[in-house]
């Protein structure tokens, strides 16, 4: 998937009104995304994205940073400038676009070094209400 592919998909599933806020709702939630991941994980994910979150994603260090869903929220709302409410929509956002953009494969890896609590991010789309 193309740069401009991706964050059009993320600017219309978060209702964004510009690119470059859904290029800083991706650059946030990728890169604290990264953070998590241990390993070539981050390096793995981003061979499949554009450019753009190949550098985010393997700016990351090899070990982990262990943080529960909630902090990865958190983060998200930090680095994105916006109020938690607002963060989590758009990394739903995101991931969802996420999920699509890269193979099963990959994004399994992704999923099996997250808690299970993260799966409510994953699972329940950009819309409506999370689970758990």
């Amino acid at each position: 998937m193309q740069l401009n592919d991706f964050l059009g998909h993320v600017q219309h599933r978060a209702r964004l009104a510009t690119m470059d806020d859904a290029l800083r709702a991706s650059r946030a939630t990728l890169g604290t995304l990264g953070e998590r991941l241990a390993g070539g994980e981050p390096a793995n994910l981003g061979a499949q994205l554009p450019e753009e979150f190949k550098y985010i994603l393997a700016s990351q260090g090899a070990v982990a940073d262990t943080f529960s869903s909630d902090d990865f929220l958190k983060r998200v709302s930090e680095r994105e400038g916006v109020d938690l409410p607002v963060a989590v929509h758009h990394a739903r956002a995101v991931l969802s676009v996420l999920s699509e953009a890269v193979d099963e494969g990959a994004l399994n890896h992704v999923r099996q070094q997250l808690p299970e609590d993260y799966g409510r991010l994953f699972d329940s789309g950009s819309e409506g209400r999370m689970s758990g």
